[in-house]
């Protein structure tokens, strides 16, 4: 903290308090500067440096496309700190409800148009290694080491097929597409006048076309009717002007988010294990109840549904 202090020092300011803001699933942590009247967040990346400079590249390329994120007031990029905007403590998911959805959602649909438009030179893509070793983290983490469950060769030859065939259809799609890669209630925030703002984009890559859609409406943090998904789902479809059958995009609607929430079973059983993050693993059920849901949908990924339903 004394580090942080002198930099603030350096900076100019003086008669400021910091408060301990709660963090996320990452090594970053965050503080609350406030000044007399004014307040800044101070993202400190000490544990993680080299996250600070994708952050302000893809700043840049949102900001160019009209996305709105937070601006950046200062950096000190040796000891790992960035000085942003404040924008408060409101995120989508505190004001969704069954009223609010379907315009809230509407509103988070446009800003995807928008974030698609962003450049995706040199991002590095969401191609077929990263997608496979992605849904790896559920055997690794949540089969193997939280439920400690060892698969059978049987096992392992269903869920090493499905999880091809899961992958092929992602791909399927059209590519070359800016994905935010976490775009769900948690990382939208909320300004005067319900202006949203998108924070936690400094993973991006160039991917596939749905995926920040489903980030969205398959959000493992809220639950909402899944038919009014599918609705909105076709709204991006239209505005998007994708042209294909409702029924070839709702097909690669639910296999993304398929793949999406078997990497997030690996994700949140990890970091419960290995980073002693234990909140996250009460959102397994919600996640499990996603993947479900599409399994008994579709025949071909119904052995995998009744094998994750069995354990």
């Amino acid at each position: 903290m004394q580090k942080i202090k002198s930099w603030l020092n350096d900076l100019g300011y003086r008669d400021y308090k910091i408060e301990v803001l709660g963090g996320d699933a990452s090594f970053r942590r965050y503080y609350r500067v406030i000044d007399k009247d004014k307040s800044y967040i101070l993202m400190d990346s000490t544990a993680n440096k080299e996250v600070l400079y994708p952050f302000i590249d893809i700043s840049v390329r949102l900001l160019k496309v009209q996305v709105e994120v937070p601006r950046i007031i200062a950096q000190n990029l040796e000891e790992g700190y960035l000085l942003l905007t404040d924008l408060g403590s409101r995120h989508l998911a505190d004001i969704l409800s069954d009223m609010s959805v379907e315009l809230l959602y509407t509103k988070a649909i446009e800003e995807i148009l928008k974030i698609q438009k962003a450049d995706t030179t040199n991002l590095e893509p969401y191609d077929r290694e990263f997608l496979m070793f992605e849904m790896s983290l559920m055997q690794e983490w949540y089969l193997e080491q939280h439920l400690k469950r060892d698969l059978s060769q049987d096992e392992q030859k269903m869920l090493d097929g499905t999880l091809e065939l899961i992958c092929n259809e992602v791909l399927s799609q059209p590519q070359d597409v800016f994905v935010h890669r976490d775009f769900h209630s948690r990382n939208i925030m909320i300004e005067t006048g319900h202006k949203l703002v998108i924070i936690d984009y400094q993973d991006a890559r160039n991917g596939a076309l749905t995926y920040d859609l489903v980030s969205l409406l398959k959000d493992v943090y809220v639950y909402f009717d899944p038919k009014q998904m599918e609705m909105l789902a076709l709204e991006f479809k239209r505005l998007k002007g994708v042209d294909v059958s409702d029924e070839q995009f709702i097909r690669w609607f639910d296999f993304t988010g398929l793949q999406r929430h078997i990497k997030i079973l690996g994700i949140f059983a990890r970091l419960d294990i290995r980073d002693k993050k234990s909140s996250y693993i009460d959102n397994i059920p919600q996640t499990l109840q996603y993947i479900d849901e599409v399994c008994q949908k579709y025949s071909e990924l119904k052995p995998l549904g009744d094998f994750l339903k069995k354990l």
